[in-house]
């Protein structure tokens, strides 16, 4: 808790004319300054700053606020982020006890690192968009897809030409680590004799990727013939998380403020074609499925958001996995919808071809979340049989189970039983005594936690991502607490099969009779059943008891060395982050604490992750704290990188391993998912042939 002096004191040094005028050209208007609101569209301005009062206050939408505000609004950041830019900016440290002088310091120079690396991509916009103006080629691509100049410098485009040391002319010393540390330059071998250093984007038209302060923060690179691949991003940096970023953020808040809404698409090109038609609340995910970090940002800009899709089974399993993503975050005022697109369209060719009107049209009949969350649980489904009713519902349970308490997830209950033939008060119930029975079979077969000392307690709720069918509790019961003297792992368990032997007996029996074509999005398993992307991503539908100890003990390696998490690679990190809670909710904890603190020691991390362990919604995570301090005195005499390397690779080996069991259980497979099974046999083959020790992850 930031003291509220310090606050006031802030305030009081900080000059709102300064802050303000750094994104509004603002000019003196009798004691004041006037300037054009950046939150609504307006030709004369009604946007008012006071000196004296050190407020703003625009006349045309009523917007008004503080300094601190005004970072929050304008810049999308929380409160506390925005306390820290604003006291930073002028000279003020903000208090933090948990934090020593050292710890503050570095991280500091993590912050003075980062600036330093926006400094380096911002250079480098700036040398790709002169580069765009010498190059007819690449001024031809973009008149070609119908985008005006105007567009091109809304959103700084820029061209990247086809020689292998193009940013040599940009900067004076292209053997600037720097260079390579942001991701503009590429460095292959490790003798310094044979080093070899080339531009990572080459003969591309470069999109600038903005965090929502505005900071050039990475690129994208589109090719303009053909070529593989298509879309070139930014490896993930200091500064740059694709998982986390939305294209377009930045640029489109004006716009979202006017319509009211964000247009979430699939792609750049997407984002800039539909500003230059009128649409300019568009943003874009990176190349990756909308996650929940990504929810979190786009509601600090509105409560209204609709995701746009193409309408073949690629677009609907993207939504799919869109609506996992939203649910957690869905409540009785928010607003999510889902627009489908012809198979044969984008946005962009869809609005040439049939006008904005039909889009507008699209937009307001869009699926709203309620119809989008039934026709995903109802896919595959024939309702008019009670085979067909029994399976949509099974289908919706963990959906379901995802919502918040509130009168939206009553409602949709009632929604579910009508379709599915039952009243409300029956299908709870039927849920409530399912989990109940499941539940009584596990804690009475031997292994179970009961018959061993050392073993895991009962289950939290789980990440949205990953909800458990068989132990939910009833709707009006709260989980289980954990014992906090349990160690929640076995301190015997090494890894081996031998280990898991008994799970996946027990898993199968769980499991069976599942199987089937699947259903009629591609015929591929269900989101919410099949983590896609690559192989590498894979992550089990439900870990095995030894998986959690592994991921305790990951976690302790990485408070011990927070660095140890800044060095794994992306994949990895959304690994840990989609597993089951607690563990989950602590990587992703930990993620954002190094990411605005920087690297800490063990009790700065700890401290501040028990702060959030008093949040009833990060249920589990007081337990799994208490666990790692108690890992601590176990000590260990292997290296922690090496030992986190050996944790990553079982865990990750043992997600492989579950989706497999997953595609197998799910009757005939679609050529997708024969190729992903395929792949996920290369990827064990891999994660089981190497080395106990010194393996990279």
């Amino acid at each position: 808790m930031i003291p509220q002096g310090f606050i006031q004191d802030l305030l009081a040094r900080a000059d709102i004319v300064d802050v303000v005028g750094r994104a509004v050209q603002l000019k003196k208007a009798g004691i004041n300054y006037k300037g054009l609101c950046p939150f609504h569209g307006e030709k004369s301005p009604s946007f008012i700053v006071s000196p004296s009062r050190q407020t703003y206050h625009c006349f045309g939408c009523g917007v008004h606020g503080n300094a601190v505000g005004f970072l929050m609004e304008h810049s999308g950041l929380g409160f506390v982020e925005a306390v820290k830019d604003l006291a930073q900016d002028v000279g003020m440290t903000v208090p933090d006890d948990d934090n020593s002088p050292e710890e503050r310091a570095r991280a500091a120079k993590v912050r003075e690192h980062q600036i330093t690396l926006g400094d380096v991509l911002l250079k480098a916009s700036n040398h790709y968009r002169a580069q765009l103006k010498d190059s007819p080629r690449a001024v031809a691509y973009l008149k070609g897809r119908g985008l005006t100049g105007e567009i091109a410098k809304h959103f700084a485009l820029g061209y990247a030409p086809g020689g292998w040391h193009g940013l040599s002319s940009a900067f004076g010393k292209y053997d600037d680590p720097l260079l390579v540390e942001s991701g503009l330059v590429i460095l292959q071998g490790d003798d310094a004799a044979e080093q070899r250093r080339y531009d990572r984007f080459r003969d591309r038209i470069m999109f600038p990727i903005r965090n929502p302060k505005g900071e050039v923060i990475g690129f994208g690179g589109r090719v303009l013939d053909q070529g593989e691949p298509k879309y070139l991003n930014s490896p993930e940096t200091p500064v740059f998380s694709k998982g986390r970023e939305l294209y377009g953020l930045f640029e489109a808040r004006a716009a979202i403020r006017q319509r009211g809404f964000i247009l979430v698409t699939e792609g750049y090109m997407d984002v800039v074609a539909l500003a230059q038609l009128g649409f300019g609340n568009a943003v874009a995910t990176l190349g990756t499925a909308c996650t929940g970090e990504h929810i979190v940002k786009l509601l600090r800009f509105s409560e209204q958001v609709v995701f746009s899709f193409d309408g073949d089974a690629a677009g609907r399993r993207a939504a799919a996995r869109a609506l996992e993503a939203v649910l957690p975050h869905a409540s009785d005022t928010r607003s999510f919808r889902f627009l489908f697109l012809p198979a044969e369209h984008d946005p962009d060719s869809f609005i040439r071809e049939r006008g904005p009107e039909a889009f507008e049209a699209c937009i307001h009949e869009a699926f709203t979340l309620s119809r989008q969350l039934l026709a995903v649980a109802g896919d595959g489904c024939d309702l008019a049989s009670p085979e067909g009713r029994a399976r949509m519902l099974a289908q919706a349970r963990p959906l379901y189970e995802l919502l918040p308490d509130g009168l939206l997830k009553a409602q949709l209950l009632v929604e579910l039983a009508r379709d599915g033939g039952l009243t409300a008060d029956v299908l709870l119930h039927h849920w409530a005594a399912a989990g109940a029975r499941r539940g009584d079979r596990r804690r009475a077969e031997p292994g179970h936690a009961e018959h061993q000392p050392h073993a895991a307690p009962a289950p939290a709720p789980r990440h949205h991502d990953e909800p458990d069918w068989d132990n939910a509790p009833p709707p009006d019961e709260a989980p289980p607490e954990a014992d906090p003297n349990d160690l929640g792992y076995d301190p015997m368990d090494d890894g081996t099969p031998e280990h898991a032997k008994d799970w996946r007996s027990k898993r199968g029996k769980d499991f069976g009779g599942r199987g089937g074509k699947g259903r009629s999005f591609g015929n591929d398993p269900p989101p919410w059943a099949r983590k896609g992307g690559s192989a590498a991503m894979a992550s089990p539908r439900r870990p095995p008891p030894r998986t959690a100890s592994l991921l305790d003990r990951a976690a302790w390696l990485m408070v011990q060395n927070a660095q140890l998490w800044l060095d794994l690679p992306g994949e990895v990190h959304e690994l840990l982050v989609q597993q089951s809670a607690p563990h989950g909710g602590f990587f992703a904890a930990l993620e954002r604490l190094l990411h605005d603190q920087g690297v800490l020691g063990a009790a700065g991390i700890l401290a501040a992750l028990d702060e959030l362990a008093q949040d009833p919604a990060e249920a589990g995570l007081g337990a799994l704290l208490e666990r790692i301090r108690r890992l601590h005195e176990l000590g260990s005499d292997a290296p922690l990188a090496d030992d986190l390397r050996v944790v990553v690779d079982r865990v990750r080996l043992q997600a492989v391993e579950d989706e497999i069991t997953l595609l197998l259980e799910s009757g005939e497979l679609s050529e997708a998912a024969t190729q992903r099974r395929n792949a996920l046999f290369a990827l064990r083959s891999q994660l089981k042939s190497r080395p106990a020790r010194n393996a990279t992850v």
